[in-house]
């Protein structure tokens, strides 16, 4: 068995629950994820629909919600805060990140929390002349357990040596940095499960939809698997898959969501 393989497999059976008889079921926190790459509002239908996008995070009552592809006040979206009326609309707390401007405003990433945020921050990921700008958003969110660190990205869409620079990149932001705090990252990688990309990030982080896991692209007919929901695989916390699932949302953007609801036992 490779070196990936073996600590991929470790992930998982920490994802299933494997060895967390010392932690009390008592102590476990729930958390329900969303992560959506929301095409800026706009379906395939062609209709711009924010409404139609909230409806669908509200029917869903997610803790936190990672968003891409978000306009900030953009000719194309009607000079709309898209992060501020999500967060009207759902009645969830919000933060954007920029990852460029874009059409008269700017364009990025957001977090929706039904929790407090009590931080964020932006972390410019690696890119080359010519490129998209790429960012790793990041809140410290606060259940009523303790704070969680949520990360939200979307990495380069043609580039795999890119990409593999844009994972480090984040596994060094969100790894090293956040050693004593539950780590959830989530987004649309645009890479497939058996990319470099991804099994490099394998190694660090435990895939949440582990055998439940189904694509995600495109929306209609979804064929590819892009988008994720991760948990930071560390001796001091156990994470339990409950439930996940990609949700049948063929319209409202060109990505169908992805939910998964886990359980945190913290030892």
């Amino acid at each position: 068995m490779t070196k990936i393989a073996s600590s991929f497999l470790a992930g998982f059976l920490i994802a299933l629950g494997v060895g967390c008889s010392t932690v009390s079921r008592a102590d476990a926190e729930k958390m329900t994820v969303l992560s959506y790459n929301i095409h800026h509002g706009a379906g395939t239908d062609g209709k711009l629909d924010l409404e139609r996008i909230a409806r669908i995070i509200r029917d869903q009552k997610p803790d936190v919600v990672a968003l891409q592809e978000v306009d900030v006040k953009t000719a194309r979206s009607a000079d709309v805060d898209e992060a501020a009326e999500l967060a009207r609309l759902t009645g969830m707390n919000a933060v954007f990140g920029k990852a460029m401007d874009y059409s008269g405003g700017e364009y990025g990433q957001a977090i929706l929390s039904r929790w407090p945020i009590k931080e964020h921050s932006v972390h410019q990921l690696p890119q080359r002349a010519g490129r998209e700008p790429r960012i790793l958003l990041m809140a410290t969110v606060a259940n009523p357990n303790g704070n969680v660190v949520f990360a939200t990205t979307h990495l380069d869409h043609e580039i795999e040596e890119l990409r593999v620079e844009q994972a480090r990149a984040i596994n060094g932001i969100l790894i090293k940095d956040n050693g004593k705090v539950p780590v959830v990252l989530a987004g649309d990688f645009n890479a497939v499960p058996e990319s470099e990309t991804m099994q490099r990030l394998f190694t660090l982080w435990v895939d949440t939809a582990g055998d439940a896991a189904a694509p995600t692209i495109p929306a209609r007919n979804p064929r590819r698997r892009i988008d994720y929901i991760l948990v930071a695989s560390r001796e001091n916390e156990v994470w339990k898959t409950l439930r996940t699932e990609v949700l049948n949302e063929p319209i409202a953007s060109d990505h169908r969501p992805v939910k998964v609801e886990l359980e945190l036992l913290r030892k």
